[in-house]
């Protein structure tokens, strides 16, 4: 079983590797002012998770740079995300909001429409979005 987990976990990886995502096309001002935003996020996750691969594919394709919190071989980002988040379970979206409160997110399609929804429907140069 560990085997079958170790294969099918690297072989996500490698399709994800040859397929990655272009990004947003923003204005260096525009991507700035998003690389702030971002700065209040974190991705609490597990590198071969198929959902956090998910995740962090619709991150690229949006050009978002989020921390990625690698909770499975980081025991401060794990217990952050047990005591913090209320459970062990990825993806989770740690949103910082302006009020320094904190909130957090889990489920892979509901952090995609968050941050879809936060960084490209605002940004005018989505036509320029690239599907993949």
């Amino acid at each position: 079983m560990r085997f079958v987990r170790w294969f099918l976990g690297n072989l996500i990886l490698f399709i994800d590797f040859i397929t990655t995502p272009r990004g947003i096309k923003r204005s260096p001002d525009a991507q700035a002012q998003v690389d702030q935003q971002t700065r209040m996020l974190a991705l609490y996750q597990f590198h071969a998770c198929p959902f956090c691969v998910k995740v962090r594919r619709s991150m690229k394709r949006f050009s978002l740079n989020i921390e990625l919190r690698d909770a499975k071989n980081n025991s401060m980002y794990r217990e952050e995300l047990e005591k913090e988040g209320g459970r062990i379970k990825v993806p989770c979206l740690r949103i910082t909001n302006d009020d320094g409160s904190v909130s957090w997110m889990y489920e892979s399609s509901d952090i995609i429409r968050y941050l879809e929804k936060r960084f490209v429907e605002t940004t005018p140069t989505n036509s320029q979005h690239s599907k993949a």
